[in-house]
């Protein structure tokens, strides 16, 4: 129950250090790590590999008030001397507008300023000078609108603080920027629109409050803290018991990264968990990735998510790119003595239910399998869609959950089935949710409808989640042309060997042999069932299954109604009765009506007491 002592951490800390180090070019300006490239070449992906490391050695180093092996320290200050001199050989490439080099300055200002004792203040002052003139680079530089317009405030903050050029408006101006993507609760967007995931998390707090901790500046320090203390309130909920976080957004590569907001709300007392929560949350994460091939064999993190896993990388990702995996290691900053340490660990809740309005999530977790199902009805990233490229996975299923992953492969992209409600014209065009209209969300209901054009018409999709236990209600009213018919999938199942498949009329169930199951059933409007096999598809295993289910669509408006079950547990009966709206009796008796025209509402009518039933 105590999740990871510091002595874990740190030695996870020292191994990832040790194996990254016979990758160090001449002089330690780079780490050229083994791998598929990135796209911006092998000198940015040197410099990532530094950058990254950099920072773990700095929490390593700061956390322990210089007390580590001097190899560490000197090996990172002769890779910074090394990396601003222009004649070096491996010398880093120049701060340029919208450069990949942009985003490994903000990580190297932020392990200069944790490490300034034993680091940047023993250099020379012919040494700082340079290193003051690379970080320099950043200075009127443009980044994309996103996350990345704060790697300008801390740069830039570093380089104030060291008596270097700066612009105190571009610092100001890049945290007011991200005021217009903050959505209430503790959440930010990353960027315009719709665009939720752990960024919010690793990157749109992070920052700022690592920016206010460098500043001194209060008055945004209070802010940015409050906000930090109402995230965490939701965000702690993402996790599985067994440390899985729930499978969703980009750059999943970073892995147990996911912890770093968790860290920051101790470090700068801006958390509602307790000592022992936080341990046994963050340190059940590290154990899950630890157990499940990253590190590999060799140490290194590879780029994916258990293991090595292609599919689920961004093309802009090197082989250094897991290492944002660092930002985990922010708790070292913490004294040894912290009750965060020390504390007797909590429990996990009990089930859980969450309405999340700003990122227009429904999250569901019930102890008695651990699983957690995140339900989305408002993270779509549909800001970067373009036409002819396919919606993004990683965003744009209906549910996601910490221990499957949406299929990846070619097929699944331009014909999505897992957890998918698709139209399919009689050509075989498919219908695809690409940006998400919200419609409504509360405790135990969300909604959301999505529009896409076929060659027959256009068609609109909306669909209700209602959750009960381990269980979601799909409540689906399509519009569409005559002739057209209806498909609807659940989760994808996967493991090293083929799951197996049961088969029925209007249900289908998958299943592997620790006893996980996922399962849809058919309450209203479908005639059959099926389940979509893939191999390579999935993060979570070489095979994997996704059961869905088929109804015809007769032209106009129609109703579907299924059940979406992913748990080890039974799944106990539904019904569901359709008229105006559409009125669910759960297996215990509890009734739920929902209605989307005119005017969508939710209503739950509590079971009888035993004794009246």
């Amino acid at each position: 129950m105590t999740g990871a002592t510091r002595a874990h951490w740190e030695a996870a800390a020292d191994r990832l250090l040790d194996a990254v180090r016979p990758y160090a070019t001449d002089g330690f300006a780079q780490y050229r790590l083994p791998g598929r490239p990135g796209i911006a070449g092998p000198g940015s992906d040197g410099l990532e590999g530094y950058a990254r490391t950099f920072l773990l050695a700095a929490f390593r180093i700061a956390g322990a008030r210089g007390d580590v092996p001097p190899a560490l320290i000197e090996r990172y200050a002769a890779g910074l001397v090394a990396g601003t001199d222009p004649a070096h050989p491996y010398a880093w490439s120049p701060l340029t507008d919208m450069s990949q080099s942009l985003v490994e300055a903000a990580g190297i200002a932020l392990a200069l300023h944790e490490t300034r004792p034993w680091i940047y203040d023993r250099l020379t002052g012919a040494q700082q000078e340079r290193v003051v003139h690379w970080l320099s680079g950043m200075i009127g530089a443009r980044t994309p609108p996103n996350n990345w317009i704060l790697f300008q405030a801390v740069v830039e903050q570093f380089l104030a603080d060291a008596g270097g050029p700066h612009e105190p408006g571009e610092i100001t101006g890049a945290l007011d920027r991200i005021e217009d993507w903050y959505h209430g609760d503790g959440w930010y967007s990353d960027g315009a629109g719709q665009c939720f995931d752990y960024y919010s998390g690793w990157a749109m707090h992070l920052y700022p409050v690592l920016w206010a901790r460098m500043s001194g500046d209060t008055d945004r320090a209070h802010r940015y803290a409050g906000r930090l203390h109402a995230f965490l309130d939701q965000y702690q909920h993402l996790f599985a018991d067994n440390g899985a976080p729930v499978h969703q957004g980009r750059s999943l590569t970073y892995r147990f990264a996911t912890v770093v907001p968790l860290w920051l709300g101790v470090l700068v007392d801006a958390t509602p968990l307790s000592p022992g929560t936080t341990s046994r949350i963050t340190g059940a994460a590290l154990r899950y990735f630890a157990e499940r091939g990253a590190p590999d064999e060799s140490g290194l993190l590879p780029l994916g998510w258990h293991g090595a896993f292609a599919p689920v990388v961004q093309p802009y990702s090197g082989p250094a790119s897991p290492y944002w995996a660092s930002k985990a290691f922010l708790g070292l900053l913490l004294p040894g003595d912290h009750p965060v340490w020390t504390a007797p660990g909590q429990p996990p809740a009990g089930d859980v239910v969450q309405a999340m309005p700003a990122p227009g999530w429904l999250l569901q977790s019930t102890r008695s399998d651990g699983v957690v199902r995140l339900i989305n009805h408002g993270s779509d990233r549909a800001r970067k869609a373009r036409p002819g490229v396919p919606p993004d996975p990683l965003y744009l299923r209906l549910a996601y959950s910490s221990h499957t992953g949406p299929q990846m492969d070619e097929a699944s992209h331009t014909d999505p089935v897992d957890n998918h409600v698709a139209v399919l014209a009689p050509d075989g065009t498919v219908a695809l949710r690409r940006r998400i209209s919200r419609v409504m969300i509360a405790d135990g209901c969300a909604a959301s409808s999505y529009e896409d054009e076929l060659p027959t018409g256009e068609v609109r999709v909306v669909v209700a989640s209602v959750v009960h236990g381990p269980l979601e209600a799909r409540i689906v009213r399509i519009t569409a042309p005559p002739g057209h018919r209806v498909r609807a999938g659940g989760y994808a199942l996967a493991d090293s060997r083929p799951p197996v498949v049961e088969p029925g009329d209007a249900a289908v169930v998958v299943s592997r042999p620790d006893g996980l199951r996922s399962s849809v059933h058919g309450l209203h409007g479908f005639s059959g069932a099926a389940a979509r096999e893939a191999v390579g598809a999935d993060a979570f295993g070489e095979h994997s299954a996704t059961p869905y289910l088929i109804g015809e669509h007769p032209g106009g408006t129609r109703w579907y109604v299924l059940l979406v079950a992913l748990t080890s547990g039974p799944v106990r009966p539904c019904s569901a009765r359709v008229g105006t709206g559409v009125t669910l009796r759960w297996h215990d008796g509890e009734q739920t009506t929902v209605t989307l025209d005119p005017a969508p509402s939710f209503r739950r009518r509590p079971a009888a007491p035993a004794a009246e039933r």
